[in-house]
């Protein structure tokens, strides 16, 4: 027997932990009825996606304090666990027939694994008569409505880009594209209560948990902080954006990969700052609304080509190259042991807080995939297995792009020269000093590429001849392009 006599409606949170802009939700509640939250966690869910435990422990933390939000609007928030995915939709129909639900909202997830998981619900909830609808939330344009002149999808960010600035910025003049969805009105309480706090924790008692205190949780710190980024730091974002030792960057990442903030949020504030300039009074604030236009673009991307999602790249004819599986090395560049002082400080700062400056995400990729010709695959879990902003598309994207396989990727012949690139963007050495304090005591010209140091080991591989060898390699697979995968 239902605990509700009422209809309702469900609102299925996912990666949108966050009450106002929140497409799904607004929708649930302008239905003036009786609106229960839902949360289901999936044990294989997050151990074929390779979920961080640090950005696990991030959800459970943020759960917690959406129960709270929610329940001042009088919306219970109930949480599930499932072992395997295919239990999810059996899951959803028993819970609308729990409370007397017929119409679930969910904000949309684009990679394919689940796009299929939200179809297979949708089968299985319309068969019981429930409307299942779809919302936008994750992106401004959804996927498919960003084409270039032949209706096909784009494969290079600037010409993406400028199509996305075109089909916006007119709507903006006009108050149409960027305005936020407010915070849902209270609604009339139902006789029904939340699960408690301890049964939120319970859902993660079986995963490994990392401590991610070194990140405050909720809507309101995340918009403190893009708040406090526009002021102080947006109008030299592009000048100082590069430096890790700066702090030039929003670090805003694991509150987009949760959907804490959105990115009609973050654009709407910023063209605030800018009195709706999107170019010309702020270069700063242009370069870094162009960066949420590139999550954007790999969102679109994992839709356009599918197959990106099944480990394969998304240029086919790279998959010919002799990617080395050397095991050894791998574990050097894990373990931050490579030798090379800018990547190993790159990856303590990994291990240590779950984030990693998007600077050296670039010379680490590279360094792994072109200097130790390691399969960039590799290098993409590891990351997925420790980022507390670890989201598929924009990871795939990045290590794609670094190891030259990707659309829109760094011609293969470009490759970063870590101990060059330190010297630019670490002049001084402060980054590397925080991070590996064995050679702090290191003059700002020796640090970069040290020799024989104590307790710090030798580099791994000769950046040189690495260089040359995978731009030979690269060289000789170029017959194969214009051939797909099968």
């Amino acid at each position: 027997m239902s605990e509700s006599k009422q209809v309702t409606s469900l609102v299925w949170f996912r990666h949108d932990l966050r009450i106002a802009d929140n497409p799904a939700l607004t929708k649930a509640c302008d239905q003036k009825r009786g609106v229960i939250a839902v949360y289901i966690q999936c044990q294989s869910w997050v151990e074929k996606h390779q979920i961080a435990p640090m950005q696990l422990d991030f959800i459970r933390r943020h759960l917690v304090l959406l129960r709270q939000l929610l329940l001042e609007k009088n919306i219970p928030l109930k949480v599930y666990s499932v072992k395997k995915s295919v239990e999810i939709p059996r899951l959803l129909v028993k819970i609308a027939s729990e409370y007397q639900s017929d119409h679930l909202f969910f904000n949309a997830e684009y990679p394919i694994d689940e796009l299929e998981r939200d179809l297979d619900v949708n089968r299985q909830l319309s068969t019981k008569s429930i409307q299942v609808k779809r919302c936008h939330d994750r992106v401004i344009i959804p996927p498919g409505m960003i084409l270039n002149g032949q209706g096909e999808p784009y494969k290079v960010f600037t010409a993406f880009k400028n199509k996305w600035l075109q089909t916006i910025m007119p709507l903006t003049s006009t108050g149409q594209a960027m305005q936020p969805l407010p915070v849902p009105k209270k609604l009339s309480a139902l006789p029904l209560e939340p699960d408690t706090e301890e049964t939120i924790h319970g859902l993660f008692k079986k995963t490994e948990l990392k401590d991610s205190s070194y990140w405050p949780v909720g809507e309101k710190f995340a918009h403190k902080k893009l708040n406090q980024f526009i002021e102080n730091d947006i109008t030299d974002y592009k000048n100082n954006r590069d430096f890790p030792a700066i702090d030039g960057t929003s670090t805003l990442s694991p509150y987009f990969a949760l959907g804490v903030i959105s990115p009609r949020q973050a654009i709407h504030q910023v063209l605030e700052f800018t009195q709706g300039e999107w170019n010309e009074k702020n270069t700063g604030a242009s370069c870094w609304i162009s960066e949420i236009i590139w999550r954007e673009f790999y969102q679109h991307v994992v839709v356009n080509f599918p197959h990106v999602c099944k480990r394969q790249p998304m240029q086919a004819y790279t998959e010919a190259f002799p990617w080395q599986s050397n095991k050894q090395l791998f574990s050097a560049w894990c373990e931050a042991k490579t030798g090379i002082p800018i990547i190993d400080a790159a990856m303590r700062q990994l291990l240590t807080t779950g984030w990693m400056h998007n600077r050296l995400r670039m010379i680490v990729a590279m360094f792994l995939t072109k200097n130790c010709q390691i399969d960039w695959r590799l290098g993409e879990a590891f990351f997925m297995q420790h980022l507390i902003d670890g989201d598929f598309s924009a990871n795939n994207g990045g290590w794609q792009w670094s190891a030259s396989t990707g659309t829109d990727a760094a011609p293969y012949f470009r490759i970063f020269n870590p101990i060059s690139q330190s010297e630019k963007f670490d002049s001084n050495g402060h980054f590397i000093r925080n991070w590996i304090p064995e050679l702090a005591h290191l003059s700002a010209k020796e640090i970069h590429m040290p020799k024989d140091v104590k307790d710090y080991p030798k580099p791994v591989v000769d950046l040189g001849e690495s260089r040359k060898s995978t731009i030979a390699l690269f060289s000789a697979i170029q017959s194969f392009k214009g051939e797909q995968l099968r």
